[in-house]
């Protein structure tokens, strides 16, 4: 800091004059009689001297703001007091010389302490007839609320302001070494920015911002007269309020006349300025997610602040965290995708009104970063007014009895990233990806065949009497959706119709904690307090034979995450909601850096991601999906490359559906939050089913960015062990059965006939012919003979059991039943 010379008096004497005024002033306020005592004049100079010459300031605290993706568009403020530093070069002239005409003419000529002011005051104070004067300059004004704010104790926050000869003293002290370190620019600079004007609004930028809307650069005389007049008694000058407004224009007009005085303004410019009407707005600045920039982005901005309060970077203990968030002055550039999450936000509205029980929940999160580029939800992020409710009745029939509302349209529950009792909702089905990531693991390729039943008998024992048990046994026996056999199916097959019946053995075969651990590395994390044991205790893991079914509660942001996973050739990223946080210096914070690491090998993940191609409609570079595909429409809304799944549980209490793009991985999920065990039956390709949603966020994510295709997986991986199958054209049925045994195939004999020239009753064929994975299943194909048609009587050809040939390329998808 640079020193200046003091032309009027040496800092010396300036030292003892101040000691000895400042006793005398002291004195005069508390004692009239006895101030004059040469006992009052040396008491205050050897306290003035025994003072310390350096003050602390510790930083006021400021407003954090936080923007979108794009850096520029708001989306939400905190602060717990809305305060932004600005130079002194980016406030209005007419600024700084209103608030030195409202509090210090004398500001640019005293060394900070005003030897004259402290006489007049000792002069007035002598007096008992006249109102008490302190004599504090701005550069005083200054120390006292440096010392307040820099205090880490209440008791020290009532010395620094209350009206003592110890705080005079200590001012004087300070104010005066302030004035040798500093300029009077850099004083005034900071005076400004901490000042308090009311309206929750500290600092200048605040209060230009909530009382006329502007910059600070910006203000007019007579604003900024307002503004500074504020300063002395900003509760009573209130000018919005009525009693406040005629006390804020006298004082206004009061401060517009000492610029007069002191020769920064002419006295026309005075009279102009005291015509112009006072209009204040005193709007607040919006704190908090509550006043988010749009309601619907309360649950992004939510999903923030508690991933901040989870980061021990910003303070040990939550309140240091909360503190620092509110206080520190933040840039926070966040990941909200303003495309995605307006796509969301419409998408989830149009299938669903905030008014309805169903919630409709979207996650959309960034392969390769973890970057959560939306939530949304069919819901008003504020809490519901318990004087004046506007939340319907709870759908818990239980709760509603009791007169309990529930939970919308108003919620500031967690409900797409889980906390505060939100555990999540079971999901289905889309968990049989983490089976196949579980048994590419192992070894088992995406080709490999298992016969699925209409009812498996698996070796998972559970409950004697359970509806999932087999009718006498403790054994766990899943059926199909549809109550239909599966057929001979890969896991590409199996996927995209969604056979319980092949999950469950293929499950049983990796080892279902082997299933467990592939979900828990892929981000999901078992909330529920008997699941989280389960998943973390090998052996009951082991028998958890439902869990490839996603009977397990998870969220629409566990899920895309997980998704996203596989879609960057697996690379897990921590969820994180922030791309850049700058301090007040300007200094980038690395806490923002993605945090990702290898989870999967690139080839599982990318095998993984071919299976799931099936389902909504895409073509695998294998092209062998079967005939049947749960969500097939979606590679025909969405138009570009996609994968995923979808799922439905028991009764179809909740449906949910992932698709994603190598750029954006959506995840989807309609429940009734309020209550699990709900009678309403959940859609999904419906208007109002998950299905629309999903898909129209992901179209609305990717409008404008190209399609790029996935990465086929290589062929081992694909197809494993491939081995030539056997001819057993015209063989008999039990000669083709030893032959395709004796080969290393599992034979199958199908339950149809197809037109041959084979005697009838005998092998026409295999399906697959040619080749196929070595110990895969083959079906023999029943001859009806020359001419003759299969037993439906529709001469086809084609045998009841193998998979059918999938169309070449998308087109519009037929409608099929989710499978679960």
């Amino acid at each position: 800091m640079r020193k200046r010379d003091h032309n009027v008096l040496t800092n010396a004497a300036s030292l003892l004059i101040c000691g000895l005024l400042a006793g005398v002033v002291v004195a005069a306020a508390a004692f009239p009689a006895v101030a004059m005592s040469g006992l009052a004049a040396k008491a205050g100079a050897d306290t003035f001297g025994a003072l310390p010459k350096e003050l602390t300031v510790a930083r006021a605290p400021q407003i954090s703001y936080l923007l979108a993706s794009d850096g520029k568009t708001p989306l939400a403020t905190m602060y717990d007091e809305n305060r932004r530093e600005v130079k002194l070069a980016d406030i209005s002239p007419y600024m700084q010389k209103a608030i030195i005409a409202a509090e210090d003419h004398q500001f640019y000529k005293h060394n900070g302490v005003d030897l004259n002011g402290v006489a007049r005051a000792f002069v007035n104070n002598s007096s008992a007839t006249n109102d008490r004067q302190g004599a504090s300059t701005l550069t005083m004004q200054y120390v006292r609320m440096a010392i307040a704010y820099s205090a880490t104790h209440p008791a020290d926050v009532v010395a620094a302001t209350e009206d003592t000869s110890a705080r005079k003293l200590r001012e004087m002290r300070y104010a005066i070494q302030l004035d040798k370190e500093m300029s009077k620019d850099e004083i005034l600079e900071r005076y400004l920015n901490l000042a308090a004007f009311g309206n929750g609004a500290y600092g200048v930028y605040a209060a230009s911002q909530v009382y006329f809307n502007k910059p600070p650069k910006d203000l007019k005389i007579e604003e900024a007269a307002m503004l500074a007049g504020l300063v002395k008694a900003p509760t009573s000058f209130d000018p919005t309020t009525k009693s406040g407004y005629p006390q804020a224009v006298a004082r206004r007009d009061y401060v517009i006349d000492h610029m007069v005085t002191i020769g920064a303004i002419t006295k026309e410019e005075a009279e102009a300025a005291k015509a112009v009407k006072l209009v204040p707005k005193g709007k607040r600045a919006p704190n908090g997610c509550v006043a988010a920039n749009k309601n619907a982005w309360g649950f992004f901005c939510d999903y923030f602040y508690r991933w901040w309060m989870s980061q021990e970077t910003f303070g040990s203990t939550s309140y240091d965290r909360e503190r620092r968030l509110k206080s520190g002055g933040y840039t926070i550039v966040t990941t909200l995708d303003k495309q995605a999450q307006d796509g969301a936000d419409k998408a989830v509205r149009k299938a669903k009104p905030v008014t309805s029980k169903e919630a409709v929940m979207i996650a959309v999160v960034e392969p390769g970063t973890g970057r959560v580029r939306a939530l949304s939800t069919n819901r008003n992020y504020k809490l519901d007014n318990p004087k004046a409710p506007k939340n319907r009745p709870h759908s818990d029939p239980v709760q509603r009895d009791k007169g309990k509302l529930g939970n919308y349209p108003n919620t500031v529950n967690p409900l797409l990233t889980g906390g505060d009792g939100i555990t999540g909702y079971q999901a289905g089905s889309v968990f049989k990806i983490f089976t196949i990531v579980a048994a590419l693991e192992k070894g088992i390729p995406l080709g490999y065949t298992i016969n699925a039943p209409q009812q498996f008998k698996s070796e998972y024992i559970i409950r004697s009497g359970s509806p999932a048990a087999c009718p006498g046994t403790h054994f766990y026996c899943p059926t199909n959706s549809n109550k239909q056999p599966g057929g001979v199916k890969d896991m590409w097959s199996a996927f995209s119709a969604s056979t319980n019946t092949y999950f469950v053995p293929l499950q049983q075969q990796v080892g279902a904690e082997n299933v467990v651990d592939a979900a828990k590395r892929l981000g999901i994390q078992f909330r529920v307090s008997k699941e989280n044991t389960w998943a973390n205790d090998k052996a009951a893991a082991h028998q958890w034979g439902s869990f490839t079914l996603g009977v397990t509660d998870t969220t629409p942001l566990e899920l895309a995450n997980a998704y996203a996973t596989l879609a960057a050739d697996g690379k897990y990223c921590e969820p994180i909601p922030v791309q850049e946080i700058r301090d007040l210096d300007g200094k980038k914070l690395d806490v923002a850096n993605p945090r990702c690491e290898k989870r999967l090998s690139t080839e599982v993940a990318r095998a993984a991601v071919d299976a799931a191609r099936c389902p909504v409609g895409d073509n695998p570079s294998s092209n062998r999906c079967g005939g049947s595909r749960t969500a097939a429409e979606g590679r025909y809304i969405v138009g570009k490359p996609i994968a995923g799944k979808s799922g439905t549980t028991d009764a179809e209490k909740t449906a949910s559906l992932v698709a994603m793009t190598k750029q954006y991985a959506v995840a989807g999920i309609l429940a009734d939050p309020d209550w699990p065990q709900t009678n309403v039956k959940m859609k999904h390709k419906p208007a109002d089913g998950i299905n629309p949603p999903v898909y129209e966020t992901l179209k609305a994510a990717m409008d404008g960015k190209k399609g790029i295709n996935f990465d086929p997986p290589g062929q081992k991986i694909s197809l494993g062990d491939q081995r030539t199958i056997p001819g057993v054209k015209c063989l008999s049925i039990e000669q083709a059965k030893s032959r395709l045994s004796g080969a290393g195939f599992q034979p199958l004999v199908s339950s149809s006939r197809t037109t041959a020239e084979c005697p009838t009753g005998t092998a026409a064929g295999t399906s697959p012919e040619g080749r196929t994975i070595k110990g895969g299943y083959v079906t023999i194909l029943v001859s009806a003979g020359n001419g003759n048609t299969d037993n439906n009587g529709n001469g086809n050809g084609r045998p009841g059991n193998g998979p059918s040939t999938p169309p070449s390329s998308p087109g519009r998808p037929p409608d099929d039943r989710p499978g679960g």
